[in-house]
Formats: C-alpha cells, sequence, structure tokens
C-alpha cells in the first residue's frame, strides 16, 4: 500500500509507551524517513542523555530538546520519536502542532513500569522509589499528553506492528496528514 504523508507525524507519551520501535515500525510501513529527537541530542552533544542530565541538569537538556525538535520538524519530513519530557514544553507543543501532528501513544502506567523497571538509560528514574517516581510524571504528564492531536490506547498484550496498525488506522481519519494512494 502506497501512502501521501503531508504532515511530519510526533509521536509522544511516556517512556516506555513504544514511541522508538513504532515510529520506526510506522516509517517503515509509510516508506518515509524516521527520526528519534533523544538520539539526535545525542549526536549533536556527543554525550548520552544521562549525561547530559548529569552535567547540565534538566532545564538545559530540555533547552536542547526544544531547539532540536523544532529543527527536526522545519527539516524533516516524515515520522518523529520525542522524549517523554518534550510535549510537557508549551513551545514545543506549537510547534508541533504548526509543523506537524502530534500522536499519543497512551499506554497504561503498569505497562510502561513494567517496560522501563529494569533499563538503566532513564536518568529520570535514577531514584530512591523509581516506580513512585514514574507514577508521579504520569500523573502530572497525562492531562497534557491529551492535548495531542490524535490518541491512540496502547494495549498491554499488542506487539509493536499491532501498535503501528492502530496508529495509522488513526492517521487515516485524518487526510490532511495521511492519504492513501
Amino acid at each position: 500500500m502506497a501512502w501521501n504523508v503531508n504532515k511530519t507525524i510526533v509521536l509522544i507519551g511516556m517512556m516506555g509507551a513504544g514511541k522508538s520501535a513504532v515510529g520506526k515500525a510506522l516509517a517503515n510501513r509509510l516508506d518515509v524517513a524516521f527520526l528519534d529527537s533523544d538520539a539526535e541530542i545525542e549526536r549533536a552533544a556527543a554525550m548520552t542523555i544521562p549525561e547530559i542530565f548529569e552535567r547540565d541538569g534538566e532545564p538545559f537538556f530540555r533547552a536542547r530538546e526544544a531547539q532540536v525538535i523544532e529543527r527536526l520538524l522545519q527539516s524533516h519530513h516524515g515520522v518523529l520519536s520525542t522524549g517523554g519530557g518534550a510535549f510537557m514544553s508549551a513551545e514545543t507543543r506549537s510547534n508541533i502542532t504548526r509543523l506537524g501532528v502530534s500522536v499519543w501513544l497512551d499506554a497504561p502506567l503498569e505497562t510502561l513500569w513494567n517496560r522501563v523497571r529494569h533499563k538503566e538509560s532513564r536518568p529520570l528514574l535514577r531514584t530512591a522509589d523509581p516506580k513512585g517516581t514514574l507514577t508521579a510524571l504520569y500523573e502530572k504528564r497525562t492531562p497534557v499528553y491529551a492535548l495531542a492531536d490524535i490518541s491512540v490506547s496502547v494495549q498491554p498484550k499488542w506487539s509493536v506492528e499491532d501498535t503501528t496498525s492502530a496508529v495509522v488506522a488513526a492517521l487515516k481519519t485524518r487526510p490532511d496528514v495521511l492519504e492513501e494512494l
């Protein structure tokens, strides 16, 4: 099946929601380029995100993240996966709305915890109570994620392909974003 992608599809949501994995599968299915804003930040800084957090702090990271996402939205056409906190920035939300379309991968808290609890690459979870921290982030971020243009409920038993199919189905309701050729 051939598609015309008219706007950059920006995947948002909590860490562990599947933004990178689904983003790659979605880009492959739609035959467009895939970029991950976290990977682009790491490449530009020549450091990992945990290293940036440790050396410069979260506010510095968030400012660079907003700049990188805006640059990618202006120069990239395809699928863009963002970090879990990116959409919390009003500036980033505005840029995504203006230059792309936001798709929230809405996964249940327990699914997120099961996916991230053994990962050392999550600097925000390096606390005495990582599940409590994840819960607090989830409760704080969910109302903001709900502002997304499109929401896809990620089911705990779904594969990456199942979630990708749900995203495509949601995008097909938006001919300004995705058209079947």
